[in-house]
């Protein structure tokens, strides 16, 4: 198996432990009569004295200190913007998942449920992960602890077992994937450029902002890097 393939089956794994159908929610419908300054909301007028907005981030414009920074960043924004839908999925199948689990009482019958995703994630997404190269895997190993607040060994543990875990992780680090690593944008500058690419892209509408599963506080992070950076200069 060539190494494409074998850090493909990893994910995969990782994936098809927790994974559901897709499920929807009505949500619901509110209008805002700026004339008068109402909120409307499903037919009842309330009356306020000013219109909630959503928090609007301002983004600094781009620097870059060379060509090569900025092709590494554009790179990163490339990876980034592939494999953070998966991630999110991730997170949306395994709260969905649990709830599930919850309500399965007999062991056979929770194993039987699992063994049905699994399954069904093979079939669905067998062909797209495959194409994931090391890099890509790598940010998407992050970017599901920060999404479900958990590491890809963990949830394979959780779901799996020990031995499994283990064995899934070394031999990811064979091509420099580890799946104990954790999100950590203040930490990590790779991962700090990871959470700008991301708020720049949910701004842009580009990707579909979903909550990471920790506080992440981008204007304090920002204002940290910014920081190490001007001492770095001096």
């Amino acid at each position: 198996m060539n190494t494409i393939k074998q850090i493909s089956t990893l994910l995969l794994v990782t994936f098809s432990s927790f994974l559901l159908a897709q499920t929807t929610e009505a949500e619901r419908g509110r209008e805002i009569d700026s004339t008068k300054y109402f909120y409307i909301i499903q037919g009842d007028s309330i009356p306020r004295e000013f219109i909630d907005l959503e928090e609007v981030i301002l983004l600094n414009k781009l620097e870059f200190t060379s060509k090569e920074n900025r092709k590494r960043y554009l790179i990163l924004r490339r990876k980034t913007r592939k494999v953070y839908p998966y991630a999110k999925l991730a997170a949306e199948r395994l709260t969905v998942m649990t709830e599930r689990l919850k309500t399965i009482k007999k062991k056979s019958d929770r194993k039987k449920y699992t063994k049905r995703v699994q399954k069904y994630i093979e079939e669905e997404f067998s062909e797209k992960l495959k194409k994931f190269t090391r890099t890509e895997g790598q940010i998407l190993a992050k970017l599901i602890h920060r999404q479900t607040g958990r590491t890809g060994f963990e949830l394979v543990k959780e779901l799996r077992n020990s031995w499994r875990a283990f064995w899934y992780n070394t031999t990811a680090s064979m091509f420099d994937i580890s799946l104990k690593e954790e999100y950590n944008p203040f930490n990590n500058k790779e991962d700090y450029l990871i959470e700008d690419i991301l708020e720049r892209s949910f701004q842009e509408n580009i990707l579909e902002r979903q909550a990471p599963a920790f506080p992440i506080d981008f204007l304090d992070l920002t204002a940290y890097w910014n920081k190490i950076s001007k001492e770095n200069k001096k």
